[in-house]
């Protein structure tokens, strides 16, 4: 069982919504780029209507108050470049998820089918409700 994770943006929607629990077993570590991708969903979700308003932004306020560890020094940088060139990638923004679960984690959370091919060969990668109370 990973003790430490690198969670996504829709991970943490589902951490911040309560509509998933992790067990307390579990440090969560994410990319600083992880806020701004959750209110970008959030925000997405309102606009296709999936999501009221008011339940987005109160979903915002609480990813706000939780206590993850964000990271992204330059090592962790230059992984995701090499991580995204290997893997053929339009961009770094995958790759940094794909990075930071092998320097500072045991697995990456993940049901994103994009992310979890970014993460092939790279790292282990688990459901959500692997890491959910049960």
């Amino acid at each position: 069982m990973p003790k430490r994770v690198v969670i996504d943006p829709d991970t943490a929607i589902l951490i911040a919504s309560g509509a998933l629990l992790p067990s307390d077993g579990y440090a969560i570590i994410a990319p600083t780029l992880l806020r701004s991708q959750v209110l970008a969903t959030l925000y997405a979700r309102v606009r296709d209507g999936t999501l009221a308003a008011d339940e987005g932004l109160a979903i915002n306020a609480h990813f706000a108050k939780l206590k993850f560890r964000y990271l992204g020094d330059a090592v962790m940088r230059r992984r995701a470049w090499a991580i995204a060139d290997r893997q053929g990638l339009r961009s770094t923004e995958l790759a940094e998820y794909v990075a930071l679960a092998q320097l500072q984690a045991d697995a990456l959370v993940t049901e994103d089918p994009d992310l979890a091919a970014a993460a092939e060969g790279e790292v282990p990668v688990v459901a959500p409700r692997t890491i959910a109370t049960n």
